[in-house]
């Protein structure tokens, strides 16, 4: 667990550390405090693992919210040539972590800063790393899907984001941790994904003859749903996804001859999509590019969900 900033808006967060520090460490290991909230180092396995997740590779640039002893942008730098920096509000963690990228040799490519996470601009990152308490990272989960560009990679340690479901989750040995009882970490991993919610239109040519669609969709994180309509006639959408920028739906309107299934592929760039339809019907395959453009912009229903639930410890 890195330090997490503290207000006077967000005092109870300190309490919740250390009480969630102490119920988490009923082993006798027990988290080191480093002043106002808890540092709990991330092993080094878990680490390598969650770059490993998330792929990060000499033209990344990775963010790590609560450095800590900055050996995450350290890692990232000296094995996979990236380069980053981290925020952590204990300038004594902030000075060590810069001491120990000096030690590494890749100071120039890994910085650390004395910075509160929520104040920080973290538009440039590629990669996002954090180790943070259960609410604090819903607190910033709105911050992350509106900053982040699409497809920019998320990896945490051991805590989810809630509603949003990751791509990838797993459970890993983690020799030396200093919390819990069992010596294991979780992982989880997400795509940012596009923003879709809206009205799309566009037009399909086939044999001579030119159709209108419309697209309505509803968002939530990764996952989108709502329908398809053409000359009065709709389909609901089926495996409606986003990965980062990359699009799939599917399908399948009955214009009274016949059920067509449709099938798209694409990718977004801000109101327009570009990409393939593949079209099925009688069991006659064809293809066509698919242009769309955003006539009407709505805005995701993950950006309205309400706020964390404090946590409440037990008295």
């Amino acid at each position: 667990m890195h330090n997490v900033p503290i207000t006077a808006r967000r005092a109870p967060l300190r309490r919740t550390a250390l009480i969630l520090a102490a119920l988490a460490a009923a082993a006798p290991a027990i988290a080191e405090d480093f002043g106002d909230t808890p540092y709990v180092q991330t092993p080094q396995n878990v680490v390598d693992k969650m770059l490993e997740i998330a792929k990060v590779g000499p033209r990344d640039f990775v963010i790590d919210l609560g450095s800590g002893d900055g050996r995450m942008i350290i890692t990232a730098a000296k094995k996979r040539g990236a380069r980053g920096f981290g925020v952590d509000l204990d300038r004594r963690l902030v000075a060590l972590a810069n001491r120990n990228a000096a030690k590494a040799g890749v100071a120039d490519r890994a910085v650390f800063y004395e910075r509160d996470l929520y104040k920080t601009d973290i538009r440039r990152a590629t990669v996002m790393t954090i180790y943070l308490l259960p609410e604090v990272n819903l607190m910033v989960r709105p911050k992350l899907l509106s900053s982040l560009r699409p497809g920019t990679r998320i990896v945490s340690h051991d805590y989810d984001m809630g509603e949003w479901t990751p791509e990838l989750s797993l459970v890993m040995d983690a020799p030396g941790k200093t919390v819990g009882r069992d010596m294991k970490s979780k992982v989880f991993y997400w795509v940012v994904p596009a923003t879709v919610s809206g009205t799309w239109r566009w037009q399909v040519t086939r044999s001579g003859r030119t159709q209108d669609f419309d697209l309505a969709a509803e968002q939530m994180f990764q996952n989108f749903d709502g329908t398809v309509v053409s000359e009065g006639r709709s389909g609901k959408i089926e495996g409606g996804k986003l990965a980062g920028n990359r699009i799939t739906l599917a399908t399948m309107i009955d214009d009274g001859g016949g059920a067509t299934r449709y099938e798209f592929s694409g990718r977004v760039a801000g109101d327009r999509i570009k990409g393939e339809i593949r079209m099925v019907r009688n069991g006659e395959t064809s293809k066509t590019p698919w242009v769309a453009r955003r006539v009407e912009k709505r805005q995701p229903r993950h950006m309205s969900l309400p706020p964390p639930t404090p946590f409440d410890p037990p008295r």
